[in-house]
């Protein structure tokens, strides 16, 4: 992505999507959600994963995102919450793509909290209430998986227990310079 684009990243039910959109309406930027981007190349991803299984999933996943690369132009991303979970060889072109993310100094990790177990309680909470939403605990089990791989990137962290224009403005103004 040009270093004039904003990648958030995060756990499922962050606000990635969301507060991306605000960010995007406010700046006049193109906003674009990874996991529409998937669907609209690949069909559901549910089904999709069912049908083909996740490493595949996966990999189609990061060649979607490499696609919307190409297109160049100043844009907010929205990336896929297992984003930067998959295996290193999954893709060709995965490792250069998740450094490039890690590196952006544009890159933001939404989270609801940065302690453990309010994460983990406030994800689960918000997983379960979309519609697509797996059962309680393999919910827990995701986001305690994957909790340490997100506070441990080198991005900047927001999180998204606080109103919506709160969290939109910390990231407009902490990009300020860089966009």
């Amino acid at each position: 992505m040009q270093k004039s684009s904003i990648i958030l990243i995060g756990p499922g039910g962050a606000g990635k999507s969301t507060v991306a959109a605000l960010i995007a309406e406010r700046l006049g930027i193109a906003f674009v959600d990874l996991d529409r981007r998937f669907t609209e190349r690949a069909g559901d991803i549910s089904e999709y994963i069912n049908r083909f299984g996740y490493d595949a999933y996966a990999r189609e996943n990061v060649e979607t995102y490499r696609l919307v690369l190409q297109e160049g132009t100043p844009r907010d991303a929205a990336l896929s919450s297992g984003f930067m979970t998959y295996p290193q060889n999954i893709h060709p072109e995965y490792a250069r793509l998740r450094r490039h993310v890690e590196q952006s100094p544009t890159t933001f990790v939404l989270i609801p909290s940065l302690s453990r177990e309010l994460c983990v309680a406030e994800t689960v909470r918000r997983q379960l209430a979309r519609p697509f939403a797996g059962s309680a605990r393999k919910e827990e089990a995701v986001i305690r998986e994957r909790f340490p791989v997100y506070v441990g990137l080198p991005a900047r962290k927001v999180e998204t227990m606080r109103p919506l224009p709160v969290i939109v403005d910390a990231i407009v103004t902490s990009i300020g310079h860089e966009f």
